[in-house]
């Protein structure tokens, strides 16, 4: 990707050559700035521990406290976690020896005798962790809904008979099980009131689809008045919206840089801006997670150094980072990075797919939460699948880079324009957050969301259990760390009627499996209060203990 106009749609170059009578201090021709956020003898970074809260750096930049706590694993429950998986590693070769001699069955794809010459289409041992690991806990995930999936919702009842490599549905209906996973952020995912009904209203004026790409036949008059409303919103100049969220990301991340182009990441991005990154053709280089001194460095050496080999300047500089993490819990460090993006003369995309509608005093996002300009971050993006109860996302900015982008995005030209009554459903519950149906419905769920995220983490807290990110961020991950620990608590908890969203390896660090706790401006204290109390109650059963012991070495 060559130099074009998609450089200039942002204030500034991302370089500046050293003024006259100015000695230069990098082989690239930069005045070598001090730092903003670098620290004298600066150590090698660890996670803080719960006695030092990670407190930020630069206070004058927060307009409020803001503490984040990421306790460091006990030694002796990594160690046990460890042993837990050389256990289930041991019993899965076992298992592998047992069907090449064909005394177990083997359900997996393999490749025929005929083919053992071909090109390989299966690696047996790239397979190993699903045949041997994920299998034995599959059932906690994939379950099918039959209902809303609001504060409460209805699981079909399945069974499985050669140990989770296939399901069978009972016809039975597990009801009323507290939905304690879904991105249900500001209770939108409802199916009465008026959200629905002028979705239905919707359909019925423009039907399902719209069939067309929104450059052909597919831009309806109400997928303008949606990005008026959420250019509005978000006090931006212009916006686009599209169809898919993770789309929002990976296709229009390679329209903003190409090669010539550094992009900075967080280490914990989400995988749309991960493939996104990868698909632009730019150079990726990976900074500690919320961590200013690592990314500092970084813009530091790219300004100093230049591209490798030539060392000419880089045409662009990109930030990318989230506004909430969604394993993590985390609330991006925002203010320290715009001070880094100012100083540095980088372009800041900042991720709101978590936070918008969650955080704020308004509900406009982790801007909102820290009371800053809108106009500091270079392109607003985000989607409308949880705090709305939608789907698809959008982009947010000046008026150059949006009509930029819709002429230059994948996801714009070649993808079909949203559903009608999904559009609807946007702006109806956007209209609510924002105030404008003459209700208080909207300040009354943002001020019940912010309640019930604080009683729930300070109730998790109090009873001993290391909880993960920022006091005031909705995803509250709960540490289990041992792999046996992943299955028993999912399974306990649906027999207790509470839906949980249980992680593990690969999508975390394979010493912090964690259970992952989704809270809603929907929950009723009664329903946060039952699900601590079950918690609290398989904590202390001794039962529960010997199943967690056990289910690494279980033959199945």
């Amino acid at each position: 990707m060559t130099e074009s106009s998609a450089n200039k749609l942002i204030n500034g170059d991302v370089c500046h050559r050293t003024a006259n009578g100015k000695k230069s201090s990098g082989r690239n021709g930069f005045v070598k700035n001090h730092c903003l956020f670098q620290q004298p003898q600066q150590k090698k970074y660890r996670r803080p521990s719960e006695k030092n809260n990670h407190v930020v750096r630069n206070t004058s930049l927060y307009n409020r406290p803001f503490v984040e706590q990421f306790e460091e694993t006990p030694l002796l429950v990594a160690v046990l976690t460890y042993v837990g998986y050389g256990i289930l590693t041991i019993f899965g070769y076992l298992r592998d020896f047992l069907r090449n001699w064909g005394v177990e069955n083997c359900h997996v794809a393999r490749e025929r005798d005929e083919q053992k010459d071909f090109v390989p289409l299966y690696q047996d041992f790239e397979n190993f962790y699903t045949r041997n690991l994920y299998m034995r806990i599959r059932d906690n995930w994939n379950r099918p809904i039959c209902s809303v999936p609001g504060a409460k919702m209805d699981l079909v009842e399945r069974t499985s008979k050669d140990y989770n490599w296939t399901f069978e549905h009972t016809g039975k209906v597990v009801k009323d099980v507290i939905n304690m996973g879904s991105y249900n952020y500001l209770g939108f995912a409802e199916n009465t009131g008026s959200c629905a009904d002028n979705a239905t209203g919707s359909t019925h004026k423009y039907g399902v689809g719209v069939g067309s790409t929104r450059s052909e036949m597919g831009n309806l008059d109400i997928h303008e008045e949606l990005e008026q409303l959420v250019a509005r919103f978000l006090g931006v100049e212009s916006s686009m919206a599209f169809g898919m969220g993770f789309a929002t990301n990976s296709m229009n991340i390679p329209a903003l840089a190409g090669k010539g182009c550094l992009i900075l990441s967080d280490e914990l991005n989400h995988a749309s801006l991960a493939l996104g990154a990868r698909l632009s053709g730019a150079t990726i280089r990976v900074f500690k997670h919320n961590n200013m001194v690592s990314l500092e460095k970084l813009l530091r050496d790219a300004i100093v150094h230049g591209q490798p080999r030539t060392h000419r300047p880089w045409k662009k500089m990109l930030i990318l980072v989230e506004g909430i993490y969604s394993m993590e819990g985390s609330i991006v460090r925002l203010p320290e990075v715009i001070a880094l993006k100012k100083h540095y003369k980088a372009y800041l995309y900042l991720d709101e797919a978590h936070s918008i509608g969650a955080l704020g005093p308004r509900g406009g996002g982790v801007v909102d939460y820290f009371g800053l300009d809108p106009k500091d971050v270079d392109i607003m993006m985000g989607t409308f699948t949880k705090s709305f109860g939608a789907a698809g996302g959008y982009i947010g900015g000046k008026r150059e880079l949006i009509d930029y982008l819709r002429s230059h995005s994948h996801s714009s030209i070649y993808a079909t324009a949203m559903s009608p009554p999904v559009s609807q459903q946007i702006i109806t519950s956007m209209k609510i957050i924002m105030g404008e149906d003459n209700t208080t419905l909207g300040a009354e769920r943002l001020k019940q969301l912010s309640e019930n995220t604080t009683y729930f983490r300070r109730k998790l807290r109090e009873m001993g259990f290391i909880i993960y990110g920022n006091n005031d961020s909705p995803v509250v991950p709960m540490m289990l760390y041992m792999p046996a620990k992943i299955g028993a608590f999912g399974r306990e908890m649906l027999k207790r009627n509470i839906g949980t969203v249980v992680v593990g390896f690969p999508a975390t660090p394979i010493i912090e499996s964690r259970a992952r706790f989704c809270v809603s401006a929907a929950h009723t204290r009664d329903m946060l209060d039952t699900v601590r109390d079950y918690i609290y109650v398989l904590r202390c059963t001794q039962s529960f203990y010997v199943v967690l012991e056990l289910g690494p070495v279980q033959l199945m």
